[in-house]
């Protein structure tokens, strides 16, 4: 993590392969499917089984128009119960769309992948980061992102997620989480790579029960103490989400706008969604009250 002052404002930046995040606002990453079998979208930029360039440029622009400050494009789905996809299946999905939107589009790419080839070739293609769930199970994942400068989102995962929610086992999940992403962090600075280019993500719903994820969606401030790393929270239309609501997938935008919303007051820096625009709104509104009060001379809101 690096930090930099300007006035009284703490910056927060992340260092990508094409430049550098600025996190003086909470980032909003916007989740782009190209898998048939993702548990919210899956499909819809697919035609005949394979994936519709055009139409994912058209979707990505449409996010950055939202106000999304990064698109995170996967080609695997990481539901829990999915089966893994074949690699070259996997890169005819993301390698096309990442060559067609690098220049086309003025926000950083992240890579969904927990395959070091996939990364390599999507960093090639001209994606900056690489957003890997499983918490560098590939070993040889640290030395792409290393010789690539790219940035880094550490996930939190045991196991694979065909098989992660068969046995959740936990005695401490905030400790454990907090635990195995110290040291896969540390994994990834011995392997090279600068603190400045990682971000963690504590993994709701990958091998938690609602309850765990309900409580690491309140994580980001301990998680950013403890390992002096940015944190980002996906919780978008996950299933805890609806334990807590008795909703079904497609009618959970507003749980997954409020989860956004606690994840950001409770110290996350970025926060990786589906609804885009709805959560840039909830996020602006929440920092105009917070400037408002503090204009107002009044110390800043719990």
């Amino acid at each position: 993590m690096e930090r930099v002052t300007e006035g009284l404002t703490p910056q927060l930046r992340w260092r990508h392969a094409r430049g550098t995040l600025r996190l003086a606002r909470p980032g909003v990453m916007a989740i782009v499917n190209l898998t048939p079998d993702s548990f919210f979208d899956g499909g819809q930029l697919l035609c005949d089984g394979v994936v519709a360039v055009d139409a994912a440029r058209s979707r990505a622009r449409a996010l950055v128009d939202d106000g999304a400050d990064l698109l995170d494009l996967g080609g695997e789905s990481t539901r829990p119960g999915a089966r893994p996809v074949a690699r070259a299946e996997e890169l005819a999905r993301v390698v096309p769309v990442i060559a067609a939107l690098a220049d086309d589009v003025a926000v950083p790419l992240s890579v969904d992948t927990r395959h070091a080839e996939v990364a390599r070739m999507a960093l090639e293609a001209g994606a900056a980061i690489v957003n890997d769930v499983s918490g560098l199970a590939d070993p040889a994942m640290i030395e792409v992102v290393a010789e690539r400068g790219a940035g880094l989102v550490i996930g939190h995962l045991r196991g694979v997620p065909r098989t992660m929610q068969r046995d959740v086992a936990f005695v401490d999940a905030i400790g454990e989480v907090t635990d195995e992403l110290g040291a896969a962090v540390e994994r990834a600075v011995s392997g090279g790579i600068s603190r400045a280019q990682l971000v963690v993500d504590p993994g709701l719903g990958f091998g938690k029960t609602a309850e765990q994820s309900a409580a690491l969606l309140g994580a980001g401030a301990h998680l950013e103490r403890a390992l002096g790393c940015p944190v980002m929270i996906g919780a978008s239309r996950k299933s805890f989400l609806g334990v807590i609501t008795g909703k079904a997938v497609r009618e959970r935008g507003s749980a997954s706008v409020a989860a956004a919303v606690v994840a950001v007051r409770r110290g996350a820096a970025l926060v990786r969604v589906h609804d885009v625009a709805q959560t840039v709104d909830a996020l602006r509104v929440c920092a105009a009250a917070d400037d408002a009060w503090a204009r107002a001379g009044r110390e800043a809101s719990p």
